[in-house]
């Protein structure tokens, strides 16, 4: 039986006909010379989508892309991109997406380690791509843009479409996608067919997708949310996507109206609730709102509902795991919690220490470990890595702290590089972060360990103010001294503008740790 994921959701296109699946706006843009260019909107329905994605799939065997070949692509949004995607999975390849901000020396180590047969680039990129793709092995690089322009796309178009799908077994690779690599070198987790066509049928169900659901996709495409949760649920359902080159408040509110779902980060929804046009009748076409890649404030949970009538729902995933939680479409959503596991999917709590993984009671707080079919089958080249991380009985250990409460859900209390341990006890950032934010003048907070020469590490603070907040670093310490133990509340209070985040929107809370590092010293 043929496995590969492309066979399901050729299926699903083949049905869909002339249904409509990606739709870009009509936008304009200003080139670099300032001139206005208006591009029209372009449409692919699931017939076009696959006629052009088996084109695509004939170009990529015409350049030597071979089963398991990796094709790193570092390619701006586009329907395109998603399209190659697709090709890239029909003829057995491993799509191996590049977040379109590293540079040309991280681009360096993915290009030297992954040693893909296949580059696809901007075509402003070109020159620098070349050079790098040389020095690792003459990689060849072609380019995509976001009009459909690129060699990539010439070559399409002189190409023979692919008709055959490349048998693929269930454990083969789809897919590998790096981790951020806050801390060490990036691994490359590597994803299977049955790891996002499982995780995508789950989804499918969990958050009832139907043919009649139009996505408003704002969400980058080389990272695990808006490539395989948006766009693979949107192929397993035979829905819609309403493909946006970015989130664009303006747009969000145009969106609205016909859109019935929308996938976010946190960033997401507190800026549409900065915006007074936030009511029940902007939101009355939507059925569901969810929100992933960084924690969810309760503040920012319970003010969206309070202005639209919808509860957002929050899950919980990672890159080597794809989603593994969610609160439930049917019930309530928990705010502070990303629910239970999905279906197929285990979990459990065990103590961090020790190395044995012994599971821990119910409402104690230890290691979150998740076994189940969308656990990722490994780090690429990384065997040792692999071995330290994903257990002999299948369990994967996330790096995040988390309690089950009397409900059964789960609660994220965060990382445990992020853990501060200060004159030995455990600090968990979440819980002095819950009452900083809590705070009038408060727009969020970070809380890390400093190395300190009495307490190992001293507890931390680095908060956002309101515009015109007269926020005293006294203040919040005093404020905090009825509501947490002594060894938990902050020694510093520090100012800033505002948190350093990643493109998914998760605070990088290593660049805290290294820009106030010799605080105590």
């Amino acid at each position: 039986m043929n496995h590969n994921l492309f066979a399901t959701f050729e299926q699903r296109m083949t049905a869909r006909g002339q249904a409509p699946f990606i739709t870009t706006r009509k936008d304009i843009t200003k080139d670099i010379t300032k001139n206005i260019t208006t591009r029209e909107s372009r449409n692919y329905s699931y017939a076009e989508a696959l006629s052009v994605s088996s084109k695509l799939a004939g170009a990529l065997v015409a350049m030597g892309v071979a089963p398991g070949d990796r094709v790193a692509v570092q390619v701006d949004k586009s329907p395109e991109a998603i399209l190659l995607y697709l090709a890239c999975l029909k003829v057995g390849g491993v799509y191996l997406p590049l977040n379109t901000g590293y540079t040309s020396e991280e681009i360096r180590y993915f290009l030297s380690d992954a040693e893909p047969a296949l580059f696809v680039c901007r075509p402003a990129a070109l020159d620098a791509a070349r050079t790098v793709a040389a020095e690792c092995g003459n990689v060849r690089v072609e380019t995509l843009g976001t009009a459909a322009e690129g060699s990539l796309m010439a070559a399409t178009a002189k190409a023979t479409a692919h008709d055959t799908i490349t048998p693929r077994a269930s454990d083969d690779l789809a897919a590998i996608l790096y981790t951020s690599g806050t801390t060490g070198r990036s691994k490359g987790a590597m994803l299977t067919h049955a790891n996002l066509g499982s995780n995508a049928l789950s989804l499918v169900e969990a958050w009832r997708f139907t043919e009649q659901d139009r996505l408003i996709h704002a969400l980058p495409i080389f990272h695990t949310h808006g490539l395989f949760v948006a766009c693979n649920v949107i192929l397993m359902a035979g829905a819609s996507m309403r493909f946006l080159p970015k989130f664009d408040v303006d747009v969000i509110f145009e969106e609205l109206a016909e859109g019935t779902t929308m996938m976010g980060v946190p960033t997401f929804y507190t800026r549409l609730l900065k915006d007074p046009r936030l009511t029940r009748e902007a939101c009355a076409n939507m059925r569901l709102f969810t929100s992933g890649s960084a924690p969810l404030t309760a503040e920012t949970h319970q003010d969206f509902e309070a202005a639209t009538g919808h509860a957002i729902l929050e899950r919980y995933g990672m890159t080597e795991t794809n989603m593994n939680t969610s609160n439930p479409y049917d019930g309530e959503r928990i705010a502070g919690t990303v629910g239970m596991p999905l279906p197929g999917v285990e979990i459990r709590i065990t103590e961090r220490e020790g190395g044995h993984h012994k599971p821990l009671p119910q409402g104690q707080i230890g290691m979150l470990e998740v076994r189940g079919p969308n656990v990722f089958k490994g780090y690429w080249r990384m065997t040792e890595k692999t071995r330290e991380e994903l257990l002999e009985d299948g369990f994967f250990i996330t790096g995040d702290l988390a309690l089950v409460d009397e409900r059964g859900y789960v609660q994220i209390v965060g990382r445990d590089k992020d853990l501060v341990i200060s004159g030995g006890y455990n600090v968990y950032p979440k819980e002095v972060e819950g009452h900083i934010d809590e705070m009038a003048g408060v727009v969020e907070s970070a809380v890390i360990g400093l190395p300190h020469p009495d307490f190992g590490e001293g507890v931390t603070a680095v908060v956002v103010a309101e515009e015109g907040a007269a926020l005293q670093e006294d203040a919040i310490i005093a404020a905090l001294a009825d509501k947490l133990a002594k060894y938990k509340q902050p020694k510093r209070v520090f100012f800033v503008d505002s948190l350093p985040r990643n493109t998914m929107g998760k605070v990088q809370k290593n660049q805290l740790r290294e820009r106030f590092a010799t605080t105590y010293q």
